[in-house]
């Protein structure tokens, strides 16, 4: 079996304020993107233990600790799932606010689920990849949502970008999440993003923002130029994506990506 588990950006990002249980809640709109890595899972009913390989990008930690085995632990919670060796390719870029390994997780759980025909609910999956992360059950249907509570509460949106053009830059900066959530003062004033990317993405410049934004640009100033230069070169919209760093333009064509490329890894995708 193999998988690609893509990526995802948020368009908006607001914090409406801490919850009892230490998470903040939040309201944005997740989109999924084809930036992916690639998942193959091998079944190996003789090993004795479950094999690990990963290539591309350097996956920080133990593999013991991935999102990936914990995603099987739980499903051997429910069922018999023999001795499997899984291959990991990461591409896409880890502590971006991209959600690849969410992403990772959930198709993980998606996928075996297929493969040994467990009969999971799409509820049951959600409930399942909650438990590995906050923005997990967003990879089981994979479709844009809004994102409420503390990104978990999931509501279908219709929400079409077809035929615009999507630059993703990744710069080599490395965002505290905790550090950024407690600069933020929650504002529950401003309007929804849900209701912001129903309007014409011409008006969405100024209006949709991502909260993350001031503290990521006051500590890396290169972000906001990165920003400024994607509406330079002619996005009709531009931000960062969850609490950082990758910053994305959405654009009406886009002939050449590489005056991008000074900022970081970037790449470039028909939506």
């Amino acid at each position: 079996m193999v998988l690609f588990p893509n990526a995802k950006i948020n368009f908006g990002l607001e914090i409406l304020g801490k919850r009892e249980d230490g998470f903040h809640a939040i309201d944005s709109v997740f989109y999924p993107v084809p930036l992916c890595d690639a998942l193959e899972v091998v079944v190996d009913s003789e090993s004795a233990k479950d094999e690990w390989h990963f290539s591309g990008l350097i996956i920080p930690g133990n593999s013991e600790d991935n999102l990936c085995a914990k995603a099987l632990d739980l499903l051997r919670e429910k069922a018999d799932v023999p001795k499997l060796n899984t291959f990991l390719h990461k591409a896409i870029p880890m502590g971006a606010g991209l959600g690849g390994g969410s992403a990772d997780g959930s198709f993980f759980l998606r996928g075996l689920n297929e493969l040994f025909e467990l009969s999971l609910t799409v509820d049951e999956l959600e409930t399942m990849a909650l438990k590995l992360g906050s923005d997990c059950p967003f990879f089981v249907k994979n479709l844009p949502a809004r994102a409420q509570g503390r990104g978990d509460l999931l509501t279908p949106m219709e929400l079409n970008l077809s035929g615009k053009h999507l630059v993703l830059i990744c710069p080599d900066i490395h965002i505290s999440t905790k550090e950024a959530y407690a600069t933020i003062q929650p504002d529950d004033s401003h309007e929804s993003p849900a209701d912001l990317v129903k309007k014409p993405i011409e008006q969405w410049k100024g209006r949709l923002r991502n909260r993350f934004e001031e503290y990521a640009f006051q500590k890396h100033p290169e972000l906001g130029e990165m920003k400024q230069d994607l509406y330079r070169r002619g996005a009709v919209y531009a931000s960062m994506t969850g609490s950082g760093s990758a910053m994305y333009g959405i654009f009406e064509k886009v002939e050449d990506k590489s005056p991008f490329s000074k900022f970081g890894s970037t790449f470039a995708f028909k939506l």
